[in-house]
């Protein structure tokens, strides 16, 4: 089972995950507090497949809460509110921020303050899973009901029954166990670390101040965390070393077609035939439901990096890339905005992927203006990146078609040069900017535009201009085959 954890901070929040089966936490990254958090927690538990949340609690050097404890239980009541069927529970926090730096320090490279907060969450979830047995499995059950001296039950979504009072003789026994567990090691830790100070301060003659300053309860529980890393830290090299064996990652990059990530799926370990029939499956994703009958996933493959174990299924990392794109379509809108230009979901994301392949990011909405505009005004697109995806599934190698004028009369549903509209489906998977472009193109009027020889988009309003910015900005370019 996989749990998030997060150190929550006003001004960002860092974010870990793990695993129960390697009881490892890594440091995932940071999002800044500005209202874009929310959206962000729900995609990263989303892609994680985890509706289960550790965060850290802070508290003072005496134990009490303090005013920060009460922002994080607020926080962890706005996310089970906003996230219905999430599970919080809270994990003391002392001093994670300070073990955090000092292990980017130890590390020798160059961090920043958010690298700090994704450490520390990684500390807050792994003194988390430190807090169950070895020998005991993690569920549903078990973070809903287990009771912990440093972990807390802090809320459960109101679906789920809430935890009785009443305790079994036996769950009774059970926690007094795992407390007094608990508190020798503790004892033992205070011990260790109180001979280590003495002995430190035999060393400076006259500096009593050190003993003084040693024996705060900061100064011991810093030393007792500083001790405990040391004595786990090759077991934690072990079982970091173990995960990167066990873990691959992939890329989906905007612009590549099924056929690049079929490809690249077989690059990576993955059967041939397990991918044709992965790539081929139906997914239950109600923005796939619009498309023809016969319509591939094609254009539907949100291009992310992810990281996956190596024996996850074919299937399930190709549902992590659909589930990518759901959330970009319902974060931004996209069907309505589509709709407002004229456009279905289905035919909104193929203009999206010629754009993707046409332009740059920059010039993406006024390729999409130009785009649209045609399509108003019935003219044909005229695109060869449309012109080159036919042939591709036609004559990959070129043997029939062997030059442009050739090429440009191929009888494919994907000629915009031949046949008026959009192409019948996607002709690659567009990215972030190609799918916005077409929500909302440029302010322009252009009907004509090409790429030059130095790189730049040159426009045109008419077809005399356009042959023009051809003859003067792309004499080589345009004479590349297709």
């Amino acid at each position: 089972m996989r749990i998030i954890g997060l150190d929550i901070g006003e001004k960002r929040i860092g974010v870990a995950k793990a695993d129960s089966s390697t009881r490892i936490a890594v440091p995932v990254g940071f999002l800044e507090v500005d209202g874009s958090e929310w959206q962000e927690i729900a995609r990263i538990a989303n892609l994680q497949g985890s509706e289960f949340f550790v965060l850290g609690l802070p508290r003072s050097n005496e134990g009490a809460e303090t005013q920060q404890s009460l922002y994080v239980r607020n926080f962890a009541k706005a996310l089970v509110s906003k996230m219905p069927g999430a599970k919080v529970r809270f994990q003391d926090e002392s001093l994670t921020s300070v073990m955090a730096e000092e292990r980017l320090k130890a590390r020798g490279k160059a961090y920043e303050k958010g690298d700090i907060d994704a450490e520390a969450a990684a500390i807050i979830l792994q003194d988390f899973m430190e807090s169950f047995s070895s020998s005991e499995s993690f569920s549903s059950d078990t973070l809903r009901s287990r009771p912990s001296s440093r972990g807390s039950l802090a809320i459960i979504a109101p679906a789920v029954a809430p935890m009785s009072s009443e305790k079994t003789p036996e769950e009774l026994k059970t926690i007094k166990n795992l407390a007094k567990k608990e508190a020798d090691k503790v004892k033992l830790n205070t011990k260790k670390a109180k001979h280590q100070m003495k002995t430190a301060t035999k060393l400076i003659s006259g500096v009593a101040i050190v003993v003084i300053l040693a024996l705060t309860a900061t100064g011991v529980a810093l030393i007792i965390r500083e001790q405990r890393y040391r004595e786990y830290q090759e077991w934690f090299a072990e079982q970091e070393a173990q995960m990167e064996a066990e873990v691959f990652t992939f890329t989906v990059r905007p612009g590549e077609t099924i056929y690049d990530v079929e490809q690249n799926l077989v690059a990576v370990g993955y059967n041939a035939t397990e991918v044709k029939q992965a790539l081929g499956a139906s997914y239950d994703f109600s923005f796939l439901r619009g498309r023809p009958a016969d319509a591939t996933l094609e254009g539907y493959l949100y291009g992310e990096t992810h990281e996956f174990y190596k024996d996850t299924p074919v299937k399930e990392v190709i549902e992590t890339y659909l589930k990518g794109m759901e959330q970009v379509i319902n974060d931004n809108n996209l069907e309505a905005r589509y709709q407002e230009q004229g456009l279905s979901l289905y035919e909104g994301i193929t203009l999206a992927s010629i754009i993707q392949k046409e332009a740059k990011t920059e010039d993406m909405p006024t390729v999409a203006q130009v785009f649209l505009t045609r399509l108003e005004n019935g003219m044909l697109l005229g695109s060869d990146v449309t012109v080159s995806y036919a042939l591709d599934t036609i004559d990959p190698y070129r043997q029939i078609y062997g030059d442009n004028f050739a090429a440009v009369e191929v009888d494919s549903c994907y000629n915009t040069r031949r046949y008026g509209g959009l192409p019948c489906g996607p002709i690659s998977n567009p990215g972030l900017s190609a799918l916005l472009a077409v929500a909302e193109p440029s302010d322009t009027a252009y009907l004509y535009f090409l790429t030059g020889d130095d790189g730049l988009m040159y426009y045109s309003y008419t077809e005399a201009e356009h042959l023009q910015n051809a003859a003067v900005h792309c004499q080589a370019l345009c004479t590349v085959s297709l």
